[in-house]
């Protein structure tokens, strides 16, 4: 092992809401430290899920290693604990390599999962998971939403009012035990037991996030996500698929079954990425630890900011 990791094992930890600019601060904190990217992003998991995602390019990436980008087939469906399996995997290789772990990304779920850990959880009933399914499919999703917002608020603030799986999931874990998911979180351990994680989040104002959202949907849109997923559709990825159950995909899979037209899809799109972006800003609050930079990742002030507190923590 290198010299430089002969103290205690660190990591940063780069997050927040969507459309921050967190991917070009942490290419330059990577760039600055000696460090890699280890990305926290639900979708960016999944191979050819692209441009709804904005994964790096290669040229974005300017030569830093990026980990956990493309690591599954969009027909496979990838969750929590195998990320925070995952990460830590990574985590400690680049630092088993003398560089120096940098985690960038704003899947709340997926973060706490690895810095605090993720219960196994009682297994599936599908008995029980049909009967929620019929409530779904007799009252919609969202009356799931509203469920879980009785009983357990916390997991309701996370998962997306139409995330019909995650719901189901969370109310089955309830139902079966008698518990909230967060209850059971609380008494997890961390795949990262012994770890001292520095815990940067940024946080742009919401007017700049909305114009910011509003230009990344069109371009988004004008580089050819919906030609993405109908190519995926085409290659035989289902519309079932979990892949598409993130924000963009879905509501890109609805406007294909006849729900909205294509300029009330782009409208939907922000919305929702506003509405994400509040529920990532109230999930990372309640993480004790966390350092808010205010401004967006490419301001050259933040970037200071954050290296200024990265080099410190390292040191």
């Amino acid at each position: 092992m290198n010299s430089r990791d002969a103290g205690p094992a660190k990591l940063v930890a780069l997050v927040g809401p969507t459309a921050t600019g967190k991917t070009a601060l942490g290419v330059a904190l990577a760039e600055a430290v000696g460090g890699e990217i280890v990305s926290c992003d639900s979708t960016a998991v999944y191979r050819r899920i692209d441009i709804g995602t904005d994964k790096p390019t290669s040229a974005e990436q300017r030569g830093i290693a990026h980990h956990l980008i493309d690591v599954v087939d969009p027909t496979e469906t990838y969750s929590a604990a195998r990320f925070a399996s995952d990460a830590a995997v990574a985590i400690r290789d680049i630092r088993a390599r003398g560089r120096r772990p940098i985690l960038v990304g704003g899947t709340g779920f997926y973060y706490r999962a690895l810095v605090r850990g993720l219960f196994p959880g009682p297994a599936r009933n599908d008995e029980l998971r049909a009967r929620l399914m019929h409530v779904s499919d007799r009252r919609g999703v969202e009356a799931l939403h509203r469920w879980l917002a009785r009983v357990d608020p916390d997991s309701s603030a996370r998962i997306q009012p139409r995330d019909r799986m995650r719901l189901i999931r969370a109310l089955e874990v309830f139902l079966i035990t008698g518990r909230p998911l967060t209850t059971h979180f609380a008494e997890t351990q961390s795949a990262l037991a012994g770890w001292d994680v520095l815990e940067l989040a940024v946080m742009d104002p919401r007017p700049d996030l909305e114009s910011r959202v509003a230009r990344r949907v069109e371009a988004q849109f004008a580089r050819g996500v919906v030609q993405e997923v109908e190519d995926l559709i085409a290659g035989g990825v289902p519309e079932t698929a979990h892949a598409f159950s993130g924000l963009v995909y879905r509501q890109i899979i609805e406007m294909r079954q006849g729900v909205r037209d294509e300029p009330a899809t782009r409208a939907l799109i922000v919305r929702e990425n506003m509405k994400y972006a509040k529920r990532q800003v109230a999930w990372f609050r309640k993480e004790p630890s966390v350092r808010w930079l205010q401004g967006v990742g490419t301001d050259g002030a933040v970037q200071a900011d954050a290296l200024a507190q990265v080099q410190s923590w390292f040191s």
